[in-house]
């Protein structure tokens, strides 16, 4: 491997998706692999972090976010560019704009592997975007599908990136095809139904509540609703079981789900345990139920489902 990537632009999902495969690669290399958010960076962080291993060990060094480099911390970089250690390779992550320009075009003077992640917007870079996804999760998708999945959620790379591990872990072996898109978002109904999720996971109750109806005003099908969160509640349960002290890019390919899924699962398995997440299943099971026809009052199922997760029973 070269010793330094840049991954640079504002565009998240395809930076995930480059820091998932750089990390898969330093992995195989046998790589110690440590990771630093800039703007949590004290005085001596990045320097310890750069320092000539003893064992002459290949190791890895990813700074998240560059762009948030406090002042103090930027010479520690500098000098390291300078005289940069053979046994190290660093991925440098930088959101691009003017913040942080010096330092980023110190780098660039290095010659570093830069990975572009600025936004797209043609629909053809969009199907090329979520095919290589599939691709990523050794999973194949037909043409059609691929259209489908773009013109259901191509707003949001995010969005894809997130429905595309959805799909891939969840979807019958063999190659996806538009049935099967269809089945797991059907329009745009699903991305409100994740809205009503998060809020509900979250423990904001109110929100929760309006985003519901706002949801069902534009149309979505409650059923959908219940998905959504039945969703959301099996990616808590799946982050729940794995080590924490594993990076989230480490964790993707294994769980079937993009490093910021793990990551807005961790911060909301702070508030559950696994007796809650095992009783919210249950209830939105039994919401489920109920409005797919088993209630007078599908939209009175809801809410008080919605009530009993956000407050945990």
């Amino acid at each position: 491997m070269n010793s330094f990537y840049l991954i640079l632009g504002s565009e998240a999902a395809l930076a995930d998706r480059a820091l998932t495969k750089l990390t898969a690669q330093l992995k195989d290399e046998k790589c110690e692999i440590s990771t630093l958010f800039a703007s949590d960076a004290l005085v001596g962080d990045i320097a310890d972090a750069l320092a000539p291993s003893l064992f002459s060990e290949r190791r890895g060094l990813i700074i998240r976010d560059l762009q948030d480099l406090p002042e103090d911390s930027k010479d520690e970089v500098t000098r390291y560019l300078d005289s940069p250690d053979p046994t190290m390779t660093v991925v440098f992550v930088h959101k691009g704009g003017v913040k942080g320009k010096a330092l980023l075009d110190a780098i660039k003077k290095l010659k570093p592997e830069i990975i572009a992640c600025e936004p797209i917007k043609k629909e053809a870079e969009k199907e090329e975007f979520v095919r290589n996804l599939f691709l990523d999760l050794q999973r194949k998708a037909t043409p059609g599908a691929i259209t489908a999945l773009v013109g259901a959620l191509g707003n949001d790379l995010r969005e894809l990136q997130s429905a595309v591990g959805q799909i891939a872990a969840d979807a019958p072996s063999g190659t996806i095809d538009e049935v099967m898109i269809d089945n797991f978002h059907q329009g745009r109904v699903e991305t409100t139904g994740f809205d009503v999720a998060d809020a509900t996971l979250d423990g904001n109750l109110p929100a929760a509540l309006i985003a519901l109806r706002s949801a069902l005003e534009t149309g979505t099908d409650p059923v959908m609703i219940t998905s959504a969160i039945a969703s959301s509640l099996r990616s808590l349960a799946k982050v729940s079981g794995a080590n924490r002290a594993v990076k989230s890019f480490e964790l993707a390919g294994q769980l079937g789900m993009a490093p910021w899924q793990i990551d807005k699962a961790r911060r909301q398995l702070n508030r559950w345990t696994p007796a809650q997440i095992a009783d919210a299943v249950g209830a939105i099971a039994l919401a489920d139920a109920q409005v797919k026809g088993a209630a007078s009052d599908p939209i009175y199922a809801l809410e008080k489902a919605l009530t009993r997760i956000a407050q945990k029973g």
